[in-house]
């Protein structure tokens, strides 16, 4: 009994464990996302269709994050990095 009741403040006192936020993008043209996992920037890029999400990643902000997307995937028509999301100007700065 004295040892469940121990396990359960441990349980209880321990920090939630935090989930790096995840980035999104959503491509311009589905054939060009890529198969399987794509490593940018220390990111790990997945895709489904036109929709690619990625947890982690580098410290930076999120246009160049987008840039660099972009460069490997092709354009995008909306992009999230770790919350942030772009506005209609920034995503079409991150396609020129």
């Amino acid at each position: 009994m004295r040892a469940l009741l121990i396990a359960a403040a441990l349980l209880v006192a321990a920090p939630a464990v935090a989930q790096a936020p995840v980035s999104s993008a959503v491509l311009a043209d589905a054939a060009k996302a890529p198969a399987g996992r794509t490593i940018i920037d220390g990111a790990a890029w997945r895709c489904e269709g036109a929709t690619c999400t990625a947890p982690g990643g580098a410290n930076q902000p999120a246009p160049r994050a987008c840039r660099r997307v972009a460069a490997r995937f092709g354009a995008v028509t909306a992009f999230t990095y770790k919350g942030t999301a772009l506005s209609a100007e920034q995503i079409a700065a991150c396609n020129a």
